[in-house]
Protein backbone atom coordinates (compact mmCIF):
# COMPACT_ATOMS: atom_id res chain seq x y z
CA UNK A 1 0.00 0.00 0.00
CA UNK A 2 1.08 3.47 -1.24
CA UNK A 3 1.83 5.84 1.62
CA UNK A 4 -0.74 8.29 -0.20
CA UNK A 5 -3.25 5.46 0.75
CA UNK A 6 -2.76 5.64 4.66
CA UNK A 7 -4.14 7.91 6.68
CA UNK A 8 -3.79 8.37 10.41
CA UNK A 9 -7.25 7.03 11.10
CA UNK A 10 -6.12 3.88 10.19
CA UNK A 11 -2.49 4.35 11.22
CA UNK A 12 -4.92 4.64 15.18
CA UNK A 13 -7.42 1.58 14.35
CA UNK A 14 -4.45 -0.69 14.03
CA UNK A 15 -2.39 0.63 16.85
CA UNK A 16 -5.71 0.88 19.05
CA UNK A 17 -5.28 4.01 19.97
CA UNK A 18 -6.88 7.19 19.17
CA UNK A 19 -5.97 9.49 16.27
CA UNK A 20 -5.24 12.23 18.55
CA UNK A 21 -2.17 10.03 20.09
CA UNK A 22 -0.87 9.48 16.42
CA UNK A 23 -0.79 13.29 16.09
CA UNK A 24 0.96 13.63 19.42
CA UNK A 25 3.85 10.79 17.53
CA UNK A 26 4.22 12.11 14.70
CA UNK A 27 4.91 15.71 16.20
CA UNK A 28 7.32 14.60 18.94
CA UNK A 29 4.86 15.30 22.00
CA UNK A 30 6.61 13.39 24.92
CA UNK A 31 3.12 13.25 26.72
CA UNK A 32 3.04 9.19 25.46
CA UNK A 33 3.84 6.65 26.48
CA UNK A 34 7.11 4.66 25.50
CA UNK A 35 5.44 1.58 24.90
CA UNK A 36 2.63 3.28 22.67
CA UNK A 37 4.69 5.34 20.63
CA UNK A 38 7.20 2.22 20.02
CA UNK A 39 3.53 0.15 18.72
CA UNK A 40 1.88 3.12 16.42
CA UNK A 41 5.37 3.93 14.75
CA UNK A 42 5.84 0.24 14.31
CA UNK A 43 2.53 0.15 12.30
CA UNK A 44 3.54 2.93 10.66
CA UNK A 45 6.17 1.54 9.17
CA UNK A 46 4.07 -1.84 8.47
CA UNK A 47 1.47 0.31 6.85
CA UNK A 48 4.31 2.41 4.74
CA UNK A 49 3.26 5.35 6.22
CA UNK A 50 5.36 8.20 5.32
CA UNK A 51 4.23 11.68 6.60
CA UNK A 52 5.03 14.34 4.15
CA UNK A 53 7.74 16.73 5.30
CA UNK A 54 7.33 20.08 4.69
CA UNK A 55 9.12 22.02 2.02
CA UNK A 56 10.24 25.08 4.46
CA UNK A 57 9.91 27.00 7.66
CA UNK A 58 7.83 29.94 6.17
CA UNK A 59 4.61 29.80 5.27
CA UNK A 60 2.59 27.74 2.68
CA UNK A 61 0.07 30.40 1.70
CA UNK A 62 -2.58 28.45 3.18
CA UNK A 63 -5.66 29.18 5.37
CA UNK A 64 -8.36 26.08 5.89
CA UNK A 65 -11.41 27.03 7.20
CA UNK A 66 -14.06 24.37 8.62
CA UNK A 67 -17.39 25.08 8.65
CA UNK A 68 -20.82 23.08 9.65
CA UNK A 69 -22.59 24.37 5.73
CA UNK A 70 -22.08 26.49 3.21
CA UNK A 71 -25.41 26.55 2.20
CA UNK A 72 -26.96 29.89 3.94
CA UNK A 73 -26.82 33.82 3.63
CA UNK A 74 -24.67 33.61 6.82
CA UNK A 75 -21.97 31.30 5.03
CA UNK A 76 -21.26 33.40 2.42
CA UNK A 77 -21.24 36.45 4.04
CA UNK A 78 -18.42 34.96 6.69
CA UNK A 79 -16.72 32.76 3.56
CA UNK A 80 -16.40 36.54 2.03
CA UNK A 81 -14.76 38.27 4.81
CA UNK A 82 -11.95 35.34 4.84
CA UNK A 83 -11.29 35.26 1.39
CA UNK A 84 -10.57 38.57 1.27
CA UNK A 85 -8.08 38.94 4.03
CA UNK A 86 -6.14 35.78 2.60
CA UNK A 87 -6.27 37.38 -0.51
CA UNK A 88 -5.21 40.74 1.24
CA UNK A 89 -2.43 38.59 3.04
CA UNK A 90 -0.99 36.69 0.06
CA UNK A 91 -2.93 33.64 0.69
CA UNK A 92 -5.73 31.42 -0.21
CA UNK A 93 -8.51 29.56 1.59
CA UNK A 94 -8.96 25.91 1.82
CA UNK A 95 -12.82 25.55 2.56
CA UNK A 96 -14.02 22.12 3.98
CA UNK A 97 -17.14 21.36 5.19
CA UNK A 98 -18.74 19.19 8.17
CA UNK A 99 -22.01 19.17 6.85
CA UNK A 100 -22.94 19.20 10.67
CA UNK A 101 -21.68 15.77 10.95
CA UNK A 102 -19.06 15.25 13.61
CA UNK A 103 -17.75 12.35 11.67
CA UNK A 104 -16.57 14.97 9.31
CA UNK A 105 -14.32 16.95 11.28
CA UNK A 106 -12.44 13.42 11.71
CA UNK A 107 -12.31 13.16 8.13
CA UNK A 108 -11.06 16.89 7.77
CA UNK A 109 -8.42 16.30 10.72
CA UNK A 110 -6.79 13.55 9.04
CA UNK A 111 -6.18 15.33 5.45
CA UNK A 112 -4.74 18.43 7.11
CA UNK A 113 -2.34 16.05 9.34
CA UNK A 114 -0.81 15.14 5.95
CA UNK A 115 -0.23 18.49 4.93
CA UNK A 116 0.77 22.34 5.92
CA UNK A 117 -1.41 24.93 7.08
CA UNK A 118 -0.53 28.19 7.90
CA UNK A 119 -3.88 28.22 10.19
CA UNK A 120 -7.16 26.87 11.08
CA UNK A 121 -10.33 29.05 11.01
CA UNK A 122 -13.39 26.64 12.78
CA UNK A 123 -16.66 27.48 12.34
CA UNK A 124 -18.19 24.77 13.96
CA UNK A 125 -19.50 23.71 17.40
CA UNK A 126 -16.81 23.52 19.67
CA UNK A 127 -14.91 20.59 18.52
CA UNK A 128 -15.27 17.53 20.39
CA UNK A 129 -12.40 16.85 22.95
CA UNK A 130 -11.00 13.98 20.42
CA UNK A 131 -11.27 16.48 18.06
CA UNK A 132 -9.74 19.51 20.06
CA UNK A 133 -7.00 17.03 21.42
CA UNK A 134 -5.91 16.15 17.65
CA UNK A 135 -5.94 19.93 16.52
CA UNK A 136 -3.62 21.14 19.64
CA UNK A 137 -1.02 18.35 18.86
CA UNK A 138 -0.92 19.83 15.37
CA UNK A 139 0.47 23.10 15.75
CA UNK A 140 -0.87 24.83 13.93
CA UNK A 141 -2.95 28.39 14.84
CA UNK A 142 -6.31 27.79 15.72
CA UNK A 143 -9.59 30.91 15.80
CA UNK A 144 -12.69 29.71 16.51
CA UNK A 145 -15.14 32.14 14.76
CA UNK A 146 -17.61 32.53 18.17
CA UNK A 147 -21.36 32.80 16.51
CA UNK A 148 -21.25 28.71 16.21
CA UNK A 149 -17.98 28.06 18.40
CA UNK A 150 -17.04 27.32 21.67
CA UNK A 151 -15.58 28.98 24.59
CA UNK A 152 -12.74 26.43 25.59
CA UNK A 153 -10.51 29.10 26.88
CA UNK A 154 -7.46 27.36 24.74
CA UNK A 155 -8.49 29.00 21.34
CA UNK A 156 -8.94 32.74 20.16
CA UNK A 157 -11.80 33.33 19.17
CA UNK A 158 -13.68 36.36 17.37
CA UNK A 159 -17.05 37.18 18.09
CA UNK A 160 -19.53 39.42 18.40
CA UNK A 161 -21.35 41.37 21.26
CA UNK A 162 -24.36 39.33 21.56
CA UNK A 163 -25.49 39.89 24.85
CA UNK A 164 -25.52 44.03 24.00
CA UNK A 165 -27.29 42.87 20.48
CA UNK A 166 -30.32 41.24 22.57
CA UNK A 167 -30.38 43.74 24.63
CA UNK A 168 -30.80 47.03 21.75
CA UNK A 169 -33.10 44.69 19.54
CA UNK A 170 -35.42 43.66 23.40
CA UNK A 171 -35.59 47.44 24.43
CA UNK A 172 -36.81 48.84 20.84
CA UNK A 173 -39.72 46.29 21.59
CA UNK A 174 -40.15 47.36 24.85
CA UNK A 175 -39.73 50.78 23.60
CA UNK A 176 -42.88 50.25 21.18
CA UNK A 177 -45.29 49.07 23.81
CA UNK A 178 -44.70 45.28 23.78
CA UNK A 179 -44.80 43.34 27.23
CA UNK A 180 -45.46 39.53 25.73
CA UNK A 181 -41.99 39.24 24.04
CA UNK A 182 -40.64 36.23 22.70
CA UNK A 183 -37.22 34.70 22.12
CA UNK A 184 -35.88 32.10 19.81
CA UNK A 185 -32.17 31.45 20.14
CA UNK A 186 -30.09 28.98 18.98
CA UNK A 187 -28.42 25.53 20.34
CA UNK A 188 -28.69 26.30 23.69
CA UNK A 189 -24.75 24.27 24.37
CA UNK A 190 -23.40 27.44 22.41
CA UNK A 191 -21.74 30.68 24.21
CA UNK A 192 -23.71 32.74 21.89
CA UNK A 193 -27.31 31.48 21.96
CA UNK A 194 -26.88 31.90 26.30
CA UNK A 195 -25.66 35.51 25.67
CA UNK A 196 -28.60 36.51 23.54
CA UNK A 197 -31.24 35.03 25.62
CA UNK A 198 -29.17 36.84 28.39
CA UNK A 199 -29.52 40.13 27.01
CA UNK A 200 -33.14 39.68 26.21
CA UNK A 201 -33.95 38.35 29.89
CA UNK A 202 -31.54 41.85 30.96
CA UNK A 203 -33.68 44.01 28.90
CA UNK A 204 -36.92 42.60 30.48
CA UNK A 205 -35.47 43.27 33.94
CA UNK A 206 -34.83 46.82 33.38
CA UNK A 207 -38.34 47.11 32.14
CA UNK A 208 -39.71 45.75 34.91
CA UNK A 209 -41.43 43.22 33.01
CA UNK A 210 -41.53 39.43 34.18
CA UNK A 211 -39.78 37.09 31.77
CA UNK A 212 -42.16 34.36 31.29
CA UNK A 213 -40.55 30.65 30.37
CA UNK A 214 -42.94 29.92 28.64
CA UNK A 215 -41.97 32.38 25.75
CA UNK A 216 -38.12 31.21 25.72
CA UNK A 217 -37.36 28.70 23.00
CA UNK A 218 -34.16 27.38 21.45
CA UNK A 219 -33.72 26.45 17.95
CA UNK A 220 -31.02 25.71 15.80
CA UNK A 221 -30.60 29.43 14.32
CA UNK A 222 -32.18 27.95 11.26
CA UNK A 223 -35.63 28.42 9.23
CA UNK A 224 -37.66 25.12 10.93
CA UNK A 225 -36.53 26.21 14.71
CA UNK A 226 -37.64 29.36 14.03
CA UNK A 227 -41.10 27.71 12.98
CA UNK A 228 -40.83 25.41 15.40
CA UNK A 229 -40.28 27.81 18.60
CA UNK A 230 -42.98 30.38 16.76
CA UNK A 231 -46.01 27.76 16.45
CA UNK A 232 -45.36 26.86 20.08
CA UNK A 233 -45.94 30.12 21.30
CA UNK A 234 -48.57 31.36 19.21
CA UNK A 235 -50.48 28.37 20.26
CA UNK A 236 -50.38 29.67 24.00
CA UNK A 237 -53.65 31.38 25.66
CA UNK A 238 -51.72 34.26 25.99
CA UNK A 239 -49.11 34.28 22.76
CA UNK A 240 -46.69 37.23 22.39
CA UNK A 241 -47.38 40.32 20.64
CA UNK A 242 -43.50 40.15 19.30
CA UNK A 243 -40.77 38.06 19.26
CA UNK A 244 -36.95 38.58 18.96
CA UNK A 245 -35.39 35.50 17.00
CA UNK A 246 -31.58 34.93 17.57
CA UNK A 247 -31.19 34.82 14.16
CA UNK A 248 -32.40 35.88 10.69
CA UNK A 249 -32.68 32.76 9.32
CA UNK A 250 -35.17 32.05 12.21
CA UNK A 251 -37.13 35.17 11.50
CA UNK A 252 -37.86 33.89 8.10
CA UNK A 253 -39.51 31.13 10.22
CA UNK A 254 -41.36 33.42 12.27
CA UNK A 255 -42.37 35.24 9.19
CA UNK A 256 -43.92 31.89 7.78
CA UNK A 257 -46.14 30.53 10.91
CA UNK A 258 -47.25 33.98 11.05
CA UNK A 259 -48.17 34.31 7.33
CA UNK A 260 -50.40 30.61 7.62
CA UNK A 261 -51.91 31.99 10.76
CA UNK A 262 -53.38 35.15 8.81
CA UNK A 263 -51.13 37.39 11.42
CA UNK A 264 -50.00 40.67 9.66
CA UNK A 265 -46.23 41.62 10.49
CA UNK A 266 -45.71 44.22 12.60
CA UNK A 267 -49.69 44.63 13.14
CA UNK A 268 -50.47 41.55 14.39
CA UNK A 269 -46.65 40.28 15.48
CA UNK A 270 -43.86 41.99 15.56
CA UNK A 271 -40.48 40.64 14.90
CA UNK A 272 -36.98 41.10 14.98
CA UNK A 273 -33.93 38.77 14.30
CA UNK A 274 -30.42 38.89 14.23
CA UNK A 275 -27.04 38.44 11.85
CA UNK A 276 -27.98 40.95 9.07
CA UNK A 277 -27.63 39.07 6.02
CA UNK A 278 -28.62 40.38 2.59
CA UNK A 279 -32.05 38.45 3.15
CA UNK A 280 -33.81 40.76 5.24
CA UNK A 281 -33.77 43.38 2.44
CA UNK A 282 -35.97 41.20 0.53
CA UNK A 283 -38.41 40.50 3.04
CA UNK A 284 -41.57 42.04 3.34
CA UNK A 285 -41.67 43.91 5.22
CA UNK A 286 -38.10 44.34 5.57
CA UNK A 287 -36.93 42.80 8.78
CA UNK A 288 -35.59 44.81 11.32
CA UNK A 289 -32.27 43.04 12.85
CA UNK A 290 -29.24 43.09 14.90
CA UNK A 291 -26.46 44.19 12.61
CA UNK A 292 -23.37 41.49 13.38
CA UNK A 293 -20.13 41.92 11.05
CA UNK A 294 -19.94 38.51 9.75
CA UNK A 295 -17.57 39.22 7.29
CA UNK A 296 -14.94 41.33 9.26
CA UNK A 297 -15.48 38.77 12.32
CA UNK A 298 -14.15 36.18 9.52
CA UNK A 299 -11.25 38.66 8.29
CA UNK A 300 -10.01 39.17 11.79
CA UNK A 301 -10.10 35.32 12.29
CA UNK A 302 -8.25 34.76 9.57
CA UNK A 303 -5.82 37.98 10.20
CA UNK A 304 -5.44 36.62 13.65
CA UNK A 305 -4.32 33.00 12.74
CA UNK A 306 -1.86 34.73 10.15
CA UNK A 307 -0.33 36.60 12.88
CA UNK A 308 0.19 33.83 15.26
CA UNK A 309 1.76 32.17 13.01
CA UNK A 310 4.64 34.89 13.25
CA UNK A 311 4.73 35.93 16.44
CA UNK A 312 4.65 32.25 18.05
CA UNK A 313 3.16 31.27 21.66
CA UNK A 314 1.41 33.43 23.95
CA UNK A 315 -2.17 33.73 25.74
CA UNK A 316 -5.28 33.35 22.95
CA UNK A 317 -6.58 35.84 22.25
CA UNK A 318 -10.26 37.14 22.57
CA UNK A 319 -12.14 38.82 19.96
CA UNK A 320 -15.71 40.53 20.60
CA UNK A 321 -16.67 43.18 17.70
CA UNK A 322 -19.61 45.66 18.33
CA UNK A 323 -23.66 45.09 16.94
CA UNK A 324 -26.00 47.91 16.40
CA UNK A 325 -29.66 47.26 15.73
CA UNK A 326 -30.75 48.23 12.39
CA UNK A 327 -34.29 49.59 12.41
CA UNK A 328 -36.38 48.85 9.12
CA UNK A 329 -40.64 47.91 9.16
CA UNK A 330 -40.91 44.29 11.39
CA UNK A 331 -41.29 46.02 14.16
CA UNK A 332 -44.12 48.52 15.37
CA UNK A 333 -46.50 49.49 17.98
CA UNK A 334 -47.76 46.48 20.61
CA UNK A 335 -51.70 45.63 19.19
CA UNK A 336 -53.96 47.30 21.75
Amino acid sequence: MTSSRVTIAEIAEHAGVSVPTVSKVLNGRADVAESTRVRVQQVMVERGYKRRQPVSRGRVGLVDVLIDRIDSPWSVEVLRGAEAEARRAGCQIVLSSTGGDHSGERQWLDRLAARRSDGLVLVVDEPEPETAEALAALGTPIVLLDPVGGSDPSFATVGATNWAGALSAVEHLVGLGHRRIGVISGNPRLACSQERVEGYRAALGRAGIEADPALVHFGDFLTPGGRRGAAAMLDLPEPPTAIFAGSDMQAIGVYQVAAERGLRVPEDLSVIGFDDIAVCEYLTPQLTTVHQPLARMAAEAVRLVLAAGERGGGPAPRMELATHLVVRGSAGPAPR
